[in-house]
């Protein structure tokens, strides 16, 4: 069983800045994909950014020149770097990775950021 612990969020002012990490249970080049959805409350899940295992990455339109996704496959970590945050970017943010050989989704905990105005 795959595990996927996220840690990093917390409580920022608007324009503020957190970095995001996940970390792995096994080796990340096993995984076709990893990234980071958020959910904020009454709201459905939504991509906030990815990264391939050949490192092309992909970004929600409303994150684009403001968050970073990056892996080190020795830490077998997936960072996700948040800057000039937004109210509106208050969620919980969860970590996913995709099975390389079944496909298999599997998801973070979660954790809590909060950007207050």
């Amino acid at each position: 069983q795959v595990q996927l612990v996220e840690s990093g969020g917390g409580l920022v002012q608007t324009g503020g800045s957190l970095r995001l990490s996940c970390t792995a249970s096994r080796s990340i080049f096993s995984f076709r994909a990893m990234g980071w959805y958020r959910q904020a409350p009454g709201k459905q899940r939504e991509l906030v950014a990815a990264i391939t295992s050949n490192g092309a990455t992909n970004y929600a339109d409303s994150v684009k020149g403001r968050f970073s996704i990056s892996r080190d496959n020795g830490k077998k970590t997936v960072y996700l770097q948040m800057n000039t945050l937004k109210p509106e970017d208050t969620a919980v943010y969860y970590c996913k990775a995709v099975d390389a050989s079944s496909w298999n989704d599997y998801w973070g905990q979660g954790t809590q950021v909060t950007v207050s105005s």
